[in-house]
């Protein structure tokens, strides 16, 4: 899916902007997988070990930290990583945001997702013509 979309978010973002969504996808890859594996592990002591990852980036993400928290958001609920989820909601309702407002990121992961999915089949499908 990113070889379809990839031109058009270079065309519509700024390079600060571009780069700050693939950091995003980057680094929840990461926590998604981290924490949400801390969370469904039935040993509660890996909650108390330090995590050890690099995140830097969100910190500093380059733009707008609303922005950045609103893809790290998208990214989580297409990960499904409930503590990502809750900590990302958490921050935009601090910062502001609505819950509708936040709901619509949500439902843009949402359609992505499903776009995504359906290029991935046409491609198995095309392969096997």
């Amino acid at each position: 899916m990113l070889k379809e979309l990839e031109p058009e978010a270079r065309e519509n973002l700024k390079p600060e902007a571009y780069q700050a969504a693939k950091s995003a996808a980057a680094i929840m890859a990461m926590n998604n997988v981290f924490y949400r594996t801390r969370h469904l592990l039935s040993d509660p002591e890996y909650g108390t070990l330090r995590a050890g990852l690099r995140m830097n980036v969100i910190g500093n993400p380059g733009v707008e930290k609303v922005d950045f928290e609103l893809w790290s958001l998208a990214v989580s609920a297409i990960n499904g990583c409930g503590q990502c989820l809750d900590s990302h909601e958490q921050v935009l309702r601090q910062s502001g945001l609505d819950r509708a407002t936040i709901q619509e990121a949500v439902k843009i992961a949402a359609v992505i997702q499903a776009v995504g999915v359906t290029l991935d089949a046409e491609a198995v499908l095309a392969e096997q013509a």
